[in-house]
C-alpha cells in the first residue's frame, strides 16, 4: 500500500512539474541569458584597448555562451562591439578616528558602442557599478581578496547589463510599429 501512495506521489509532481513547465512556456518566460541576439552579430570583433581586463574577459564569454563567435580581427567579423573606456578603482569612504580606511567603494565603469557596417547599432553609452566593503587592518589577505571578487563580481555584471542592452535591439526590432 506504502508503495501504490509512494508511487501515485510522484506520478502527480510529475505532471504538476510538466503543466508548470507548460504554461511558463506559454506565458513567454525565458531563462535569464536566453534572449535572443540580432542575426548580424553572429561574428563578432570586440575592439579595445584593454585586452586583459575583467571585463572584456566577461563580457567575450557572456557572448560565446550566446552563440556568437567572437573573432581576432575586424576583417572577419559582421559586428564590432567597441569598448572606448573600461576603468575600475577604488576610493575610501570613511575613515577610523585615527584616520585610517575603514570602508571603500570599488567601481567600475565601462563606455562601448555597437557598429555594424557602416552602422551604428548602439551610440556610445557608459555604465558604471559600484559596491562597498569595509576595510579591517588585521585581515589584510582576505580583504585584498575580498577586493579581487568583489571587481571581477563587477565586470560581470556590467557585462550582463551590456548583453542585455544588445538583446533589447532584438526586441526593438520585433515590437510591432503602432
Amino acid at each position: 500500500m506504502m508503495f501504490m501512495i509512494a508511487k501515485n506521489s510522484a506520478a502527480c509532481r510529475a505532471v504538476v512539474l510538466s503543466l508548470s513547465c507548460a504554461s511558463m512556456t506559454g506565458c513567454g518566460f525565458q531563462l535569464a541569458g536566453s534572449g535572443a541576439m540580432p542575426s548580424i552579430m553572429a561574428t563578432t570583433y570586440l575592439q579595445t584597448t584593454e585586452p586583459n581586463s575583467e571585463f572584456f574577459d566577461s563580457v567575450r564569454e557572456a557572448l560565446r555562451m550566446r552563440g556568437l563567435e567572437v573573432v581576432g580581427a575586424p576583417e572577419q567579423a559582421q559586428a564590432r562591439l567597441i569598448i572606448t573606456e573600461d576603468n575600475t578603482g577604488q576610493r575610501v569612504l570613511s575613515v577610523s578616528a585615527r584616520n585610517t580606511p575603514r570602508e571603500y567603494e570599488i567601481y567600475y565603469t565601462v563606455t562601448f558602442a555597437l557598429e555594424a557596417g557602416d552602422a551604428s547599432l548602439i551610440e556610445a553609452e557608459s555604465l558604471v557599478a559600484t559596491r562597498n566593503y569595509t576595510y579591517d587592518e588585521t585581515q589584510v589577505l582576505g580583504k585584498s581578496r575580498e577586493e579581487r571578487i568583489l571587481r571581477r563580481s563587477l565586470a560581470e555584471d556590467l557585462a550582463r547589463r551590456v548583453v542585455r542592452r544588445i538583446e533589447a535591439l532584438t526586441d526593438a526590432r520585433a515590437a510591432p510599429a503602432g
